[in-house]
């Protein structure tokens, strides 16, 4: 009877640091800077990928804080991730995108790719025909 109690306790332990563990691997992966340079979209018809000039830039800190020139208003908030989803919260007093959640977050969902990572809006407006952006490290 200890040797299965002894098991549970294990395997239950096991796959609650995986879920943890993979959020800070996510976390540790957006360390730096990064630029957007592409956007998935529809002109009504099948989506297609084009080449964003001068794209927005994002900053990731280890402490959880970011910087952006998304938005010209307000420029600094913090970020962090669940699963695959990317969680940004600015932090400028009365500041409000529009795309926000119930609980404040503008969210995506994120996918990491070799040297890149796209981001789909879940929050706020999403486009109807589906978008998504992708941003390379600088």
């Amino acid at each position: 009877m200890r040797n299965l109690i002894g098991l549970s306790i294990l395997f239950f332990g096991l796959f609650s640091c995986d879920s943890e563990e993979t959020n800070e691997s996510i976390n540790s992966e957006l360390i730096g800077k990064w630029k957007l340079t592409e956007a998935y979209i529809s002109a009504g018809g099948p989506q297609y990928w084009v080449d964003v000039e001068n794209g927005e830039e994002f900053m990731f800190f280890e402490n959880g804080l970011f910087n952006s020139n998304r938005f010209s208003e307000c420029t600094t908030g913090t970020f962090s991730t669940e699963q695959n989803e990317l969680l940004l919260r600015y932090n400028c007093n009365g500041f409000e995108s529009g795309s926000e959640n119930e609980d404040g977050y503008i969210t995506y969902d994120l996918n990491f790719e070799f040297d890149y990572f796209i981001i789909t809006p879940s929050s706020g407006p999403i486009c109807i025909e589906g978008c998504s952006y992708k941003y390379r490290k600088k």
